[in-house]
């Protein structure tokens, strides 16, 4: 694939170091002289469109002022043939390069030969990824954490994908331990009440007190009646916590295809106890002598094992006394594997059983002080965790309405669920809005998403994807088809917003790679909104309909590579690109 800022600054280094290698055979320049040097797009345009340090980074090696050099190397350049129109020296020996016609017909052509791949490449290809993200507990209805982390998993699944990388989607249903056992217990009393009276049975007080508990008891009433009333409590528990999840789960796929999610497979921790491998790994761990007993109860020796971690990144002891170090129950005194085991056998399952090269996982930001531990028990079962195992941890949502935090559903008068949210927010905007940087706290205001003007970022994106989409068909009535690339004279297209357009085209490949490298699928929203604001300043300053043929068609075929990468960028969001608004 084609990513033409990245050709450019190949380029600049190329064409320098052939500089180099002339003015040293000239006698000019030291011979033998390894330069590692930058390449960077000047924020200001008048110093040029693209620099290089190469004579300051080569100037101690070479014993020379960095400007003289930077002189020397101008008089060596040959541009012939290459992106660039001129050079020129600026500051202390800073080498500023200006583009000439090729590269913008370069960034034009890819384009248009690469349509929907546009932007894609082959960086991370041959590398199996998962990517785990919401992976709620399936006791109740999901909320704005989930809503944030499953659209933030989704994009960075799809940026990974448009990399070249084999990514796999995955939820992690939460099917057994403590959580459910208090959603048991909770139903249970529901139940109870509904058949003997709320006052006839108390309710546990580290119980679910939300409505959906009510509903599921009362829904299995409807269905079985008091069946359960004389039965034993674990067998009355196990069969309200089977109805239950067999409704929740499938609430919650229903939910997330709603959110366009679709995952590779839904995980269930249940068939981890039930297979035994929760129980092999913490016997493998005890193997690799990192676990010990201690009344009555297994554990894992966290600490040793991230101390052992840190001396070998480096780490001062002075550092490693600053860690929060402490030891961790995988097995506890009444026999039961705690969530941590089988969190550990999860992982384990990933690397191990189903070959993943990479995991990431997204996490609220509550569980920071997991991560290490995680990795740490992944290295001591040989499975580098540290290099494998990567954590997105997002911050908080807050929901805002005219300026008030909103914490209560206008509809149901309870907390704000998922399906709240998409009965009053468009799926594609709330897709656009939650897939914000991930380390940051986000205020999701509800008036801005369903707002239509300029101020809504993805209206604004997707009203120029729809203006354009008119212009193209106003001018094919008028019998003008969109030229190929190779028909077009870039020349043409020289004002200052032809040329900011052409560069945003270009960006769009740069995005995508840094948004893959970050783990931040966030970069794509501000390159669209930015791509969007470059159109728009193009159409305002740049008349197409009634101009001369040539340019006429030069105009259009630019407009036509916007709308064909804003298309491309939304496609990876998951949202719409709409042709009529």
């Amino acid at each position: 694939m084609i990513n033409m800022i990245q050709n450019a600054k190949d380029q600049v280094l190329d064409l320098t170091q052939k500089a180099y290698q002339a003015a040293s055979a000239a006698g000019k320049l030291p011979e033998g002289v390894s330069v590692r040097a930058g390449v960077e797009i000047p924020k200001d345009a008048s110093n040029g469109d693209y620099t290089t340090t190469y004579a300051l980074a080569s100037a101690k090696a070479m014993k020379m002022r960095p400007r003289d050099i930077a002189e020397i190397l101008l008089e060596h350049l040959d541009l012939s043939g290459s992106y660039f129109a001129s050079a020129e020296i600026a500051g202390a020996g800073f080498l500023n390069f200006r583009l000439n016609p090729s590269w913008y017909t370069g960034v034009l052509s890819a384009v248009d030969s690469e349509g929907p791949a546009y932007g894609r490449s082959s960086a991370l290809a041959g590398q199996k990824i998962m990517v785990e993200f919401v992976s709620a507990n399936p006791t109740g209805p999901m909320h704005m954490g989930n809503a944030r982390g499953g659209v933030l998993g989704d994009t960075l699944a799809a940026v990974l994908e448009a990399c070249g990388a084999q990514v796999w989607r995955e939820f992690y249903v939460n099917d057994a331990g403590n959580q459910i056992e208090k959603f048991a217990s909770s139903l249970e009393a529901r139940y109870l009440q509904i058949l003997l009276g709320e006052d006839a049975v108390p309710f546990p007080e580290d119980g679910y007190h939300g409505d959906d508990i009510r509903e599921l008891a009362q829904a299995y009433c409807d269905e079985h009646g008091g069946s359960l009333r004389d039965v034993s409590k674990e067998e009355r528990r196990a069969a309200l916590a089977k109805f239950g999840l067999e409704r929740n789960i499938p609430r919650m796929q229903e939910d997330l295809r709603r959110y366009k999610i679709e995952y590779d497979q839904w995980f269930f921790e249940s068939g981890l106890h039930e297979s035994g491998y929760v129980a092999e790994t913490v016997d493998r761990l005890t193997a690799a002598g990192y676990t010990y007993e201690q009344e009555g109860a297994l554990w894992l020796a966290t600490s040793r094992i991230l101390e052992e971690n840190a001396r070998k990144a480096g780490k001062s002891e002075k550092d490693i006394a600053k860690l929060d170090l402490k030891d961790d129950v995988l097995r506890r005194a009444n026999g039961f594997y705690t969530y941590f085991a089988a969190d550990i056998a999860y992982h384990r399952n990933k690397f191990e059983k189903r070959g993943f090269d990479r995991v990431i996982n997204i996490w609220g930001a509550d569980h920071h002080g997991h991560v290490a531990r995680l990795k740490g028990a992944m290295d001591a079962l040989g499975l580098d965790g540290t290099g494998r195992l990567d954590i997105v941890l997002m911050q908080l949502v807050k929901l805002l309405r005219d300026g008030e935090v909103v914490r209560m559903s206008k509809r149901t008068g309870k907390a704000i669920s998922l399906t709240d949210l998409l009965d009053e927010v468009p799926v594609d905007a709330a897709r656009w809005f939650f897939n914000a940087k991930p380390d940051t706290q986000m205020d999701f205001d509800l008036g801005l998403a369903v707002r239509e003007d300029s101020e809504n970022p993805i209206y604004y994106v997707e009203y120029a994807h729809a203006r354009i989409c008119s212009l193209l068909r106003n001018l094919a009535a008028e019998g003008y088809a969109v030229p190929a690339a190779g028909e077009v004279d870039a020349a043409l297209l020289s004002g200052e917003t032809e040329a900011a357009l052409i560069k945003q085209l270009a960006q769009f490949c740069e995005e995508l790679r840094l948004a893959a490298r970050d783990y931040d699928p966030s970069h794509i929203n501000r390159c669209l909104v930015d791509l969007a604001g470059c159109f728009h300043r193009f159409y305002t300053a740049c008349r197409i309909k009634g101009e001369e043929e040539r340019l006429l068609l030069a105009r259009l075929k630019l407009a036509d590579a916007a709308r064909s990468v804003l298309k491309n960028g939304l496609a990876l969001l998951g949202v719409d690109a709409p042709e009529k608004m």
